[in-house]
């Protein structure tokens, strides 16, 4: 059992105790950017031990009565079809999914935004859906000279132009499928037409990570930068606050290279920033409920290498680029995990392909997920025993996921790990041949037997005793018996 290195329950009470706090030091309303994922945070969980994946939705729910979701999407995602490469849903449909897990909890969703509108048609068809099923849809525009032309920005034609959102509660949380939505400027653009009327609210970040409170090179901090290779996102000290504070504090280079802007827009929204650095911004307090530094420093040395390994394979199949490779390396490193004069090889393995010779893909083009080809293979063998008709049509479904199964299974294993093979569904769900299903048929066929002896003789088949050989072909089955052992340990 791996050893906790993280208090989830200190945690949910800290973190919904800061947020109360920084929604007081506003006129009681406080735009909240949630970054990272809300649901199913897996990766805090395995470089924190004990960090449950569900632990931002818990910590909202102590704020039930005060939470307000607003979900932003950019115009220019739905347009292209953007998709999430973790869950492998378009970043439309995926609003739709976080809709739906805010409404099973009891979390109310006010509004969806959809951000860089220029009249497309497929966000104007969104929008529709969405307003069909009693959502409430806001438009903002893109502004010409973002993020940098401020007095533009903050004026009636920037931000003034966007559509506002009418909250009625004092957390607003703003979420969205993926980064690059635009849930900082949907924040910025509320608080300035809450200030046109008045109300004084507030502007707070919520990241996990980078850790603010733990050194720059923990390996906590060096996780999320390898988690993020492809992202080009660099923990530094944040120079805002060690001049403000004389502290240090990490943070990363887009945060901090914003903040001047981001400062800028601040004072001309308010009149003056509430904020000394990209750190004073966030309420993360994550870094304060850690209880076994140590298990945290090696859980998070297990996810620099498996995030590694998953560059790699992304490498080989053209998803990655040599570069991120190469800086999950030198975070290696700079963790301790290799020396730096280690050589790192690659130990290639084989592509699956198509028919067509080329790697195997959905019909759309996009990267296959085992769950639609488990389910492609399940209804080709459902066919497949429906022709043949001699499985009862009430165990026709059961019995085609077992097959099918073992078909995936033993195609995939019975080509070497290096060597890249052809996916061919028709020879894989074959009865005849060297093939899973194939398999499957002869244990059933052995089984058969050994109960009919059973049957026949009174006797455990397992207990009979095993004869002479009778003939050279019998007696060179029995050595090549004999082997399996063997076989099965080489294998």
């Amino acid at each position: 059992m791996k050893r906790l290195a993280f208090d989830n329950e200190k945690y949910v009470q800290m973190q919904s105790a800061k947020i109360k706090e920084r929604i007081k030091q506003f006129d009681n309303k406080l735009y909240l950017e949630f970054g990272g994922k809300l649901f199913d945070d897996y990766h805090a969980s395995r470089v924190l031990p004990g960090f449950q994946p569900d632990s931002k939705i818990k910590m909202l729910m102590e704020l039930r009565d005060s939470v307000e979701i607003v979900i932003v999407i950019n115009a220019t995602d739905i347009e292209k079809n953007k998709v999430r490469s973790d869950l492998g849903i378009t970043y439309d449909l995926d609003v739709l999914r976080l809709i739906d897990a805010f409404r099973s909890i009891d979390l109310y969703v006010g509004s969806v935004v959809i951000a860089q509108y220029a009249g497309q048609i497929t966000a104007d068809q969104f929008k529709k859906k969405l307003e069909n099923l009693g959502i409430n849809v806001v438009l903002h525009y893109p502004i010409p000279g973002y993020p940098s032309n401020v007095s533009y920005i903050v004026s009636d034609e920037g931000y003034g132009k966007n559509e506002y959102i009418e909250t009625t509660r004092e957390l607003i949380v703003v979420t969205a499928p993926g980064p690059g939505s635009g849930k900082m400027a949907t924040c910025l653009s509320q608080l300035y037409h809450d200030y046109k009327r008045g109300i004084k609210a507030g502007y707070a970040k919520f990241e996990t990570f980078p850790i603010w409170n733990l050194s720059l090179k923990h390996p906590v901090n060096l996780a999320y930068e390898a988690a993020t290779a492809d992202l080009n996102d660099v923990n530094m000290i944040d120079p805002f606050h060690l001049e403000a504070y004389g502290e240090t504090a990490v943070n990363y280079n887009r945060d901090v290279e914003v903040f001047p802007v981001l400062n800028t827009l601040f004072e001309k929204i308010a009149g003056v920033s509430p904020y000394k650095s990209p750190t004073d911004m966030g309420v993360n307090m994550v870094g304060n409920c850690i209880i076994d530094d140590e298990a945290a420093c090696r859980a998070s040395e297990d996810e620099i290498l498996r995030r590694y390994y998953q560059a790699l394979c992304d490498y080989r199949r053209d998803m990655a680029t040599e570069e991120s490779v190469q800086k999950i390396e030198l975070i290696m490193n700079q963790a301790g995990i290799v020396k730096e004069d280690t050589k790192m090889i690659f130990l290639g393995f084989g592509t699956m392909n198509s028919k067509e010779g080329g790697p195997f893909k959905t019909r759309d083009g996009g990267v296959m997920r085992l769950e639609t080809l488990i389910k492609g293979i399940n209804e080709e063998v459902y066919k497949k025993i429906q022709e043949k008709q001699k499985v009862p049509e009430n165990e026709m479904q059961r019995t085609a996921e077992i097959v099918g199964l073992a078909a995936l299974k033993y195609g995939d294993l019975s080509n070497q790990a290096t060597k890249d093979y052809v996916f061919d569904v028709d020879r894989f769900i074959s009865f005849e041949g060297n093939t899973g299903p194939h398999i499957q048929y002869m244990i059933v066929r052995i089984k058969s037997i050994l109960e009919k002896y059973a049957e026949l003789k009174g006797a455990d088949a397992a207990k009979a005793p095993i004869r002479p050989a009778q003939s050279v072909t019998e007696k060179e089955l029995q050595l090549e018996l004999c082997r399996f052992g063997e076989v099965v340990e080489a294998a």
